[in-house]
């Protein structure tokens, strides 16, 4: 039988991996474009897998607990993490004036990539 924190802790830190080594992948295919484009795709896949290391703190944190409480952090963690990046999105846009489709490809190369270290069974 698997202990489910245990579990959720190996599974979130593998996406981590899978999401970190795919951001660079394709940061490495836009430094064609140049610094500051393979910059932007690393702040964007950085920015999800920040918010997800966050969501994972927080769903994941203390003990087994009833199922309330457990989609309540679950809940919480995922509210977390989605206003991270919409707020860092913002700011790298709109503050840092980074280019917008290589910084969005980071952010979606890393939601594929968490799809991805999800789907394959270990």
């Amino acid at each position: 039988m698997r202990n489910s924190l245990a579990h959720g802790r190996r599974a979130a830190t593998r996406a981590v991996a899978w999401q970190a080594a795919a951001t660079l992948v394709v940061a490495v295919a836009f430094l064609a474009q140049g610094g500051n484009h393979a910059l932007a795709v690393v702040v964007g896949g950085g920015i999800v897998i920040v918010g997800g290391l966050l969501s994972a703190a927080v769903a994941l944190r203390g003990e087994v607990s009833p199922a309330g409480v457990a989609l309540g952090r679950l809940l919480a963690g995922l509210v977390l993490k989605w206003l991270l990046v919409a707020v860092a999105l913002i700011l790298a846009l709109a503050v840092l004036k980074m280019p917008g489709l290589p910084l969005l490809s980071g952010v979606v190369v890393a939601m594929l990539a968490l799809v991805l270290a999800h789907s394959i069974k270990q």
